[in-house]
């Protein structure tokens, strides 16, 4: 743009319609209720917790392809004692009793019908970190430097032994249920803005097909809007097909305006066209401050080495914690950052679980423990909800040689902040880690212990004609609440 000409007929009609002003349109329906979804005119949101909030934000951090919560943050030495025996030959057989738990499924059979329950020993050594002498495996020394601001679940368990499970740990139904919206859906859904200038939910990461969406039958109004870690093209459509000066646009964005408003003198009750003029102003805004919240030019040289972002082995990882750290500072609610997606997730460790969780390990381990202790000293920490989660662990027998295969009946997560305790153990795995024995939580108790904290109830958020199953709003843990 010279200054000669607005030059507006070189951008199309549907680029101008859709791409960013349309994900601004989907988060004013989504707050006006007037999306023409398929979803019920009546899905808008309350605007209001339904009690006090001890958090306003969360940041969900998610490990793909099922960590090993034997070699993170639940270390088993027993697995080592009796390496090479079958649990049989153990004095923990009665595992597999099944009067011990009421679960039908007590060993994964392998693709030939046999069972693997040769225990695997330990690949990695553990160490008491912190004030609370918590734990915490070798491959996670920053973590294990924020322990005490960690609370550590270790008797989770679930029931997709695909990788499935990944959607099921984000919406709470097993996926031959169908499509459900998942938690950061229904957080969007149950609160209002806090940022007019910014998207409310927020993914980044690579996400498979099962797990690509959000809203579901509360409308793609409800999805993520998908963000890089990059301040040139930060969104998909977040910029002209030619570069224009911010004075152009507002040109451009007036003219809109002025014919929209034409147009409204003919139908001035047309709700959903409000919304769409409304919805350029707030691309408009967007196209200015999404990409400042993801600019690091602003972060001192200390912050950015907090993160690792000089580290090649964690750079990746690290743009994206530092960025949903500006992002909640600005007021997203909501941030999804998905590690390792594509394929069955780059945890899946069948062979070589020690080379490829060392991997995985390093590339998280410093961005997640900046990303706390980060919060910590800005003083954020306390109403930002923080978790570090994995689709299920790893069975404590051996995968051919040197793996492990999906476990689902006991795994562990970290969650910190928004008014949780920090130093603290909750529930227990048995002696080698098969099942969750102590304190047992589906998936959905962590749902409901973060949407406790938002100061949301999840029965308050049913929507006529989908009434929910009891399991699907969980229990919170008051045990690890503050």
């Amino acid at each position: 743009m010279n200054g000669r000409s607005i030059a507006l007929p070189s951008v199309t009609r549907r680029a101008w319609l859709g791409g960013l002003s349309g994900i601004a349109l989907a988060a004013l329906c989504q707050r006006d209720a007037v999306a023409n979804s398929g979803a019920s005119p009546s899905l808008e949101v309350t605007g209001r917790p339904h009690a006090r909030p001890k958090a306003r934000s969360v940041i969900w951090l998610f490990m793909n392809g099922g960590m090993s919560h034997m070699e993170s943050f639940d270390p088993k030495p027993m697995l080592t004692q009796y390496a090479g025996k079958t649990i049989a030959e153990t004095p923990f057989a009665d595992v597999q009793n099944p009067k011990r738990l009421a679960i039908e499924r007590l060993v994964v059979p392998d693709g030939n019908g046999n069972q693997r329950n040769t225990l695997y020993p330990l690949q990695v050594g553990f160490q008491k970190r912190g004030q609370s002498g918590i734990e915490v495996s070798d491959w996670f020394p920053h973590t294990a430097g924020q322990i005490d601001r960690l609370a550590v679940v270790r008797s989770l368990w679930t029931t997709d032994s695909n990788h499935g499970a990944q959607t099921q740990f984000h919406s709470g139904r097993h996926q031959n249920d169908g499509d459900f919206p998942n938690l950061g859906a229904w957080v969007h859904y149950g609160l209002g803005s806090l940022n007019d200038n910014l998207p409310q939910y927020i993914s980044m990461g690579n996400r498979e097909y099962w797990n690509k969406k959000d809203g579901h039958y509360l409308g793609p109004a409800h999805d993520a809007v998908p963000l890089r870690v990059d301040p040139g093209n930060p969104l998909d459509f977040s910029r002209p097909e030619r570069e224009h000066s911010p004075a152009s646009r507002r040109v451009g964005l007036d003219l809109l305006r002025r014919l929209g408003a034409e147009r409204q003198v003919g139908d001035p009750a047309d709700e959903a066209l409000k919304a769409r003029l409304a919805s350029y102003e707030l691309a408009f805004r967007m196209q200015q401050s999404v990409p400042e919240a993801v600019d690091f030019r602003q972060e001192t040289e200390e912050t950015q080495q907090l993160y690792g972002l000089h580290l090649p082995h964690c750079a990746e990882f690290g743009k994206q914690l530092l960025a949903a750290r500006r992002l909640v500072e600005r007021g997203v609610r909501f941030v999804q950052v998905q590690h390792g997606a594509g394929g069955a997730g780059s945890w899946d460790a069948h062979g070589g679980l020690k080379a490829n969780h060392e991997r995985n390990a390093l590339a998280v381990d410093q961005p997640a423990a900046a990303l706390v202790a980060d919060l910590a000293r800005r003083g954020m920490l306390d109403e930002t909800l923080v978790i570090f989660a994995t689709e299920f662990g790893r069975t404590p027998g051996s995968q051919g040689s040197d793996g492990r295969d999906h476990h689902i009946f006991g795994f562990s997560v970290w969650l910190a902040g928004g008014g949780l305790k920090g130093g603290v153990v909750h529930g227990a795995t048995d002696e080698i880690g098969f099942h969750a024995v102590e304190n047992r939580h589906y998936v959905t108790d962590i749902h409901a212990t973060i949407l406790k904290q938002l100061g949301l109830d999840s029965r308050a958020l049913e929507i006529p004609g989908r009434k929910r199953l009891d399991i699907d709003h969980g229990t919170p843990i008051d045990a690890i609440i503050a």
